[in-house]
């Protein structure tokens, strides 16, 4: 994994990028399971989202070292 990309001359650690696109995932996966009725089976929904956020920032690392040669 990078360090750091460019956008328009300002360097931006590729976490930062990594950590945006895992919280818009979230939030349509949350959109989703809300119009699924899922959320009247999950005890605490505020630390359900935190753990899928944290799962899907895992997932977009792993693929992204992956991905790597």
């Amino acid at each position: 994994m990078h360090g750091q990309f460019s956008l328009y001359g300002v360097y931006i650690p590729t976490l930062l990028g990594l950590m945006a696109v895992a919280y818009l995932l979230k939030g349509a996966l949350r959109h989703a399971l809300t119009r699924l009725g899922a959320y009247r089976w999950i005890w605490h929904p505020a630390l359900f989202n935190l753990a899928l956020y944290i799962g899907l920032l895992g997932l977009l690392v792993a693929l992204l070292r992956r991905g790597q040669p």
